[in-house]
């Protein structure tokens, strides 16, 4: 074990991760991030992000993150490569166990996201922030007057849906099954709207055109009819949940039902000096800046944290 105990440590490299490293270091904390699976978080998979305030004219996901890191960097924040197999948060300092080495400190700062659910296809992935996409919010706006599809049967797929008729001409739901998870408050006014049509009983096999770097139609299976056909869309949304990554921290802390990390005055968790940002913590808005302004905010929590007990 690493004899040095650090003031604090930030498991999670996207935008709340990197906020909370640029505040942490401004306030010389020599704070270290821990990258985690996905190194950048889901915006290193994003091309164009039009909804970051101070990038009139757009920046590209990766771009932004690597600016981030850059600019926490440049403070005095640290990083390394790796991800947490386990935690120890029973005792202070707390523990944290990287499978080949282990860490010790004062305070800890979760902002390790979550992960959107995918459908697992080669194709898919290879098309993911050319047409397909985890996030309406994020990337509605570039299918204005197309007909898209949302693939999901829950809440989830019938708020996308309902947002994407706002932009897109036509927005086809497609699910596996013939009755749908969703609450009927969501599922009546996804089928009261007009531009939403229904293709249950459905699966996505792949999705057309990986080579053109652009979503030009879906490979479809009809499951009651066993019969398999091509359907043209312009954009695929997945609308099948996100997985907050939180499972290493062995249920110390309280999540609720999905596992997203329960906080309270934003970002305190129920054991003093571990706090949580971003998604790993925000299934409502699960946005770039809003895990940034969290990133913030438990930065700032854990300065005073420290200062307090006269760290």
């Amino acid at each position: 074990m690493n004899n040095l105990v650090r003031e604090t440590v930030i498991v999670g490299s996207g935008c709340s991760g990197l906020t909370a490293a640029l505040y942490a270091a401004r306030a010389n904390l020599k704070p270290l991030v821990i990258e985690g699976h996905e190194v950048g978080g889901q915006l290193s998979l994003t091309t164009l992000v039009e909804n970051f305030p101070g990038w009139p004219e757009g920046i590209q996901g990766p771009d932004l993150i690597a600016n981030m890191k850059a600019q926490a960097a440049r403070f005095g924040a640290e990083f390394k490569t790796g991800h947490i197999v386990k935690a120890d948060l029973t005792n202070r300092p707390f523990t944290l166990d990287l499978g080949k080495e282990k860490i010790q400190t004062r305070t800890l700062i979760i902002a390790s996201g979550a992960s959107a659910r995918w459908l697992g296809l080669p194709s898919e992935q290879a098309l993911i922030g050319h047409g397909v996409s985890s996030c309406a919010t994020c990337d509605g706006f570039f299918f204005r007057d197309k007909e898209i599809t949302v693939i999901g049967g829950g809440d989830s797929a019938m708020e996308e849906a309902l947002f994407l008729t706002r932009f897109a001409s036509k927005v086809t739901l497609i699910h596996r099954r013939d009755v749908f998870r969703a609450s009927k408050i969501m599922l009546d006014r996804a089928r009261a709207n007009d531009k939403i049509h229904f293709l249950p009983d459905t699966i996505v096999e792949h999705v057309y055109e990986p080579e053109k770097h652009e979503v030009t139609g879906l490979k479809l299976r009809d499951c009651k009819l066993d019969k398999v056909y091509d359907f043209p869309t312009s954009a695929m949304f997945l609308g099948i949940g996100h997985e907050p990554n939180a499972k290493w921290v062995n249920g110390q802390l309280d999540t609720d039902a999905d596992g997203y990390l329960i906080t309270n005055n934003y970002v305190f968790t129920k054991i003093p000096g571990v706090f949580a940002s971003g998604d790993v913590q925000d299934r409502r808005y699960r946005q770039a800046i809003t895990a940034a302004g969290t990133g913030c905010m438990a930065a700032i929590e854990v300065e005073r944290f420290l200062e307090a007990e006269g760290h």
